[in-house]
């Protein structure tokens, strides 16, 4: 005669194939470093939570986690149960709701999670997982790496060039010499090139890149700009040159050009007779102060560093976000004040619920009678 087994858990159902999913970044995120999925999981919550706890802790990573969803799958209880025992799976460290944003710039967005736990885990671990999933999830790489491009885009254009250049290079004079003789069935090409003009000598492109200029300072460029400027500060290349120095001296004071440019053609007279002097008396006479290391230069805005991204912890029953420190056991201060006045909501059995819907019923049916 088979022995039959009384408990009082109730079976967990089986997670159907049609279950949603939630979208890529949401949904449910298992946490590592469980312990193996045994009969006795859950075993110290009420009868409730550990029936939620046992559909939870089956469904795959990424499965939608709203509560309107599990009170679909789970027809005992409504959504207002099912929140109450998520509440209670927060409490008892299994869960947390954390959101976080993800993109950069105008692509940002907010990504909403829960973390699953099988096993549970008090406020200091939570707060230090979360800590590191920060870093390890939330800043995803915005560019995805090249490095297997680069190979393969460098590694053709290198192969032919030691075969091929050294072939194209060799004088003609010099083929009649070289050329093997055990081929005498080859066409003697070389008697007529030396028809062909010679090319141009190659001290072409040499002489070109030695007559460009050289490049002249920003103080040398902004002096120059003067007289784009303001015709009455014009200056000669000579000038230029002449108080290169003097404007040097005001970048090394850590202004740019637009800056020099600015303070020397502000306020000018109607008439300046000779620009060249004007200017020396104005680069001497409102040269910037030193200023103070860690000070960016005037006219160049230094981007302020983006804060680190960091996970805030929604509260499993009002949804309030906020850092994981200042929500232990997952929920905000008023949330966890009414939790511990009330003890929380106690687990209602099944046949009770049962009991009270037929009665419902049975009213309903009484008030359409004639």
């Amino acid at each position: 005669m088979a022995t039959q087994h009384f408990s009082s858990a109730l079976p967990i159902p089986a997670v159907s194939p049609a279950y949603p999913m939630a979208k890529p970044g949401y949904g449910k995120r298992s946490t590592p470093g469980q312990q193996a999925r045994t009969r006795d999981d859950f075993a110290l919550l009420p009868t409730r939570e550990r029936y939620v706890a046992g559909f939870v802790d089956h469904l795959p990573d990424g499965a939608a986690m709203s509560v309107k969803q599990l009170a679909k799958q789970l027809p005992l209880y409504g959504q207002q149960a099912i929140g109450t025992a998520l509440k209670a799976l927060s409490v008892a460290g299994h869960l947390r709701r954390v959101r976080c944003s993800v993109g950069a710039g105008d692509e940002t967005r907010w990504v909403f999670r829960t973390f699953w736990s099988r096993t549970a885990h008090d406020n200091e671990w939570w707060n230090t997982y979360l800590a590191t999933e920060t870093a390890a999830r939330a800043t995803a790489p915005a560019v995805a790496p090249e490095a297997p491009a680069a190979p393969g885009l460098t590694a053709p254009a290198e192969a032919p060039a030691p075969t091929a250049v050294p072939l194209q290079r060799t004088p003609p004079e010099a083929a009649p010499d070289t050329a093997p003789t055990t081929t005498p069935a080859a066409p003697p090409a070389t008697p007529a090139a030396p028809a062909a003009p010679a090319a141009p000598p190659a001290p072409t492109a040499a002489t070109a890149a030695t007559a460009q200029p050289a490049a002249h300072s920003p103080a040398y460029l902004a002096l120059a700009e003067l007289g784009r400027k303001d015709i009455r500060l014009a200056l000669s290349a000579d000038d230029c040159s002449a108080l290169e120095p003097q404007a040097a001296a005001w970048f090394e004071r850590g202004v740019d050009a637009d800056y020099l440019i600015a303070a020397l053609t502000a306020g000018l007279p109607a008439q300046v007779d000779c620009p060249p002097r004007f200017v020396r008396r104005r680069l001497a006479d409102k040269i910037p102060p030193h200023r103070p290391a860690g000070h960016s230069s005037p006219g160049t805005s230094t981007p302020a560093p983006s804060p680190a991204r960091r996970l805030l912890v929604e509260c499993t029953d009002c949804g309030r976000p906020g850092l994981p420190e200042a929500l232990p056991d997952g929920l905000c201060r008023p949330c966890r004040a009414a939790h511990s006045e009330g003890g929380g909501t106690p687990s209602v059995d099944p046949a009770e619920i049962a009991d009270v819907k037929a009665h419902m019923a049975n009213i309903r049916d009484l008030l359409k009678a004639p």
